[in-house]
């Protein structure tokens, strides 16, 4: 039994994977490009892979193949008509990053609203030393107490940050992109309401057609000028270019990202020219990637694989 691993990069060097040694012969390969999956991929009867696409092009002379493996829950990348037409089995993993995307949601939102950057930068400027009062409030901020949060997609992850929302003394609504989610433990609210009421609105929701280009110009100015907006969902929920001009026109107070439309960020990003710290933090696609997330769904993949040649179905998606 042949397992390649196409991209252990997107994995992290500190994550243990020795685990797929008992399975088989194992070959890692840090990164990979399109265009050598043919050839890292002929001879294999298992692959894992994260970004690549998954199809007839990249595909069609490995032989041997049985299972692919993602290392995501997406499977936007694997052409189904394709591998079901081989009986090639493809697993994905998910629920694994539920806590470390909680967690990031909050990090991002606390570093814009109560603008740490500036008091970061104050202390360690040397301002603090030569201050001549024992504190320094220049930058004004409020409490989350009492605020409205809105959430734009209540799934698992969505709950999640209700609840620790909830616990701050926060009054928490949600717009449903698809109707059917349905939480009594949480004011449903239409679209309008949201964006009008709410002090943050934080993104869990997957992309699609009713989500991409989700929030643009016309909702951005709906939202409150002091507002707040999270988006830990997928980059085209999010209209960059018009986030750039409400960000630089004042139309809200901050934001916080994680995920961009292209990743890595495109040179061309217009919000690539916003310097301002206590406006705008955008981190590199890392909410879902503390250790033991990372860790989790390497031991699943594994689970996966173990359960495939078992004879058994784990995560199997078509």
């Amino acid at each position: 039994m042949k397992i390649v691993f196409l991209e252990t990069d997107t994995l992290g060097n500190d994550v243990n994977q020795t685990q797929f040694d008992t399975l088989g012969e194992v070959v890692k390969y840090p990164m990979t490009v399109s265009d050598q999956v043919p050839q890292r991929i002929k001879d294999a009867d298992i692959i894992i892979v994260n970004k690549l696409p998954m199809n007839e092009s990249t595909l069609a002379g490995a032989d041997k193949l049985k299972l692919i493996c993602l290392t995501a829950t997406g499977t936007n990348i694997v052409d189904f008509d394709y591998t079901n037409s081989r009986n090639i089995t493809v697993t994905n993993v998910s629920g694994y990053s539920t806590q470390s995307v909680i967690q990031h949601t909050f990090a991002l939102f606390f570093y814009v609203y109560e603008k740490l950057s500036y008091y970061d930068d104050f202390v360690k400027s040397g301002e603090y030393i030569r201050s001549d009062i024992f504190s320094h409030f220049e930058k004004k901020f409020n409490e989350l107490y009492g605020k409205t949060w809105g959430i734009i997609g209540l799934g698992e992850i969505g709950r999640g940050v209700a609840e620790i929302a909830k616990l701050f003394g926060c009054n928490v609504i949600y717009y449903s992109t698809s109707g059917r989610n349905n939480n009594s433990d949480y004011e449903k609210v239409d679209f309008d309401t949201l964006l009008s009421q709410s002090d943050v609105i934080s993104i869990h929701a997957p992309l699609n057609d009713k989500t991409t280009d989700l929030i643009g110009e016309e909702e951005l100015k709906r939202m409150k000028k002091s507002a707040i907006l999270l988006n830990l969902g997928r980059g085209p929920i999010v209209n960059e270019t018009a986030l750039y001009r409400a960000l630089n026109e004042d139309w809200i107070a901050g934001a916080g990202l994680d995920v961009l439309t292209v990743e890595p960020m495109a040179a061309s990003n217009p919000l690539s020219e916003i310097k301002d710290r206590t406006k705008l933090i955008i981190t590199p696609h890392i909410a879902w990637a503390t250790v033991e997330a990372r860790q989790r769904v390497t031991d699943e993949v594994y689970k996966n694989i173990a359960a495939y040649l078992d004879g058994e179905e784990r995560n199997v998606v078509r």
